[in-house]
């Protein structure tokens, strides 16, 4: 939409001022013309605050039509202006780009009508006055062409977009599902070793604790060493049944394999940059599940936002008491961005952790920075 604007900016500072210089006036007559040429451009830079209101755009690019006329051919004697097509033409080009395939109909039609009323009462020969006609009229028939084509690529690019996004989110909600899968897989073994292994294990420290008062002064100590060894077997079982009922993702290493996966499902290209003891940081198995999270919602603000497919992504973790994260974009559409629901959900999630989020934009980057405290709330 910018590069188009600044495209029809340009080619309307070239024509118009050919198109004064061809009417051969003085520059005392030329006052009502400059001030013709004012106005229309005082109307061209108001038609961007209208593209979202079809009427009022279709109003402001007929009433440009009708400045244009009375500039460049405010008098029936004199010669026809060439530069008048060019100047109809980029009004018709910019209605049918802008405007739905009726307006765009209605207005085509009215400027052509009103340039061939133009042509009729200027005295030129019948053979140019044929040639403009014809012009106008394949010119119009191309611009409808062209409506039609862009509506129905549109239509394509919206599909594909649609398309593209649930493809996305199935794949999303099957690394979730696979995840949920696997952490109850270790929840049921967790259970299983917790109910046999370990209610056995306590069973036998009872028991030989029994057997222990029965037992010969001599051989009491025999037995408080396999009571022993039975204690350090159920301590050793309940510190696995632990590390199976904790969400531990592998720290870094976790975080890279699910954001590799990401990278795959969205056709992004991340370039990844791990400092200051990062893969060694102690990270439990819910605060990388929160680092994830933060960089995928990161990652999906970049896709719905940018049309760069790249991102660069930093880990650190210095002194190895907190751990920071940095994710970063090029941008080339340099509008203010709003924080949604994803970025605030982000931030919460940090700061249950001791951390804090920053998502701030640069003339060359969007960045979205954040940190949290390693065993913060353990």
């Amino acid at each position: 939409m910018r590069s188009s604007y600044w495209l029809w900016i340009l080619f309307n500072i070239i024509i118009w001022p050919f198109a004064l210089i061809y009417s051969n006036q003085s520059m005392k007559e030329m006052i009502g013309n400059i001030f013709g040429v004012a106005l229309f451009f005082m109307i061209f830079f108001m038609i961007p605050l209208f593209i979202s209101k079809p009427k009022l755009l279709l109003s402001l690019l007929s009433i440009n039509a009708f400045i244009a006329i009375l500039t460049l051919h405010y008098d029936v004697s004199t010669e026809f202006n060439p530069y008048l097509l060019l100047v109809i033409t980029l009004l018709m080009a910019e209605g049918f780009y802008h405007l739905s395939i009726r307006f765009s109909l209605l207005l085509g039609g009215f400027m052509v009508t009103i340039t061939i009323i133009v042509v009729f009462t200027t005295d030129i020969s019948p053979n140019v006055r044929v040639y403009i006609i014809l012009y106008l009229i394949f010119t119009l028939a191309a611009m409808v062409v062209f409506k039609k084509m862009k509506n129905r690529n549109d239509d394509l690019d919206a599909r594909y977009e649609a398309l593209l996004s649930e493809y996305r989110s199935l794949k999303r909600r099957r690394v979730s599902e696979e995840e949920i899968a696997r952490q109850e897989e270790r929840m049921l073994i967790a259970h299983e070793i917790h109910d046999s292994v370990g209610h056995k294990l306590t069973a036998l420290l009872m028991q030989l604790e029994a057997f222990r008062m029965k037992v010969l002064e001599k051989d009491k100590e025999h037995v408080q060493s396999l009571k022993k060894l039975a204690s350090d077997s159920l301590d050793e079982t309940r510190r696995a049944v632990k590390s199976l009922k904790n969400k531990d993702t592998g720290g870094l290493p976790g975080i890279l394999r699910l954001i590799r996966k990401l990278e795959m499902e969205s056709f992004m290209r991340i370039h990844f940059s791990v400092k200051h003891g990062a893969f060694t940081a102690p990270l439990t198995g819910e605060q990388s599940f929160v680092i994830y999270r933060s960089v995928q919602e990161a990652l999906t603000n970049i896709m719905k936002h940018s049309n760069k497919r790249e991102a660069e992504v930093m880990f650190e973790s210095p002194g190895g008491s907190i751990f920071r994260f940095e994710i970063s974009n090029p941008i080339t559409n340099h509008t203010i961005y709003r924080e949604g629901f994803g970025l605030t959900s982000m931030r919460e999630r940090l700061e249950k952790h001791g951390g804090s989020l920053e998502v701030f934009q640069t003339k060359e980057k969007f960045i979205v920075r954040g940190f949290l405290k390693i065993g913060y709330g353990g």
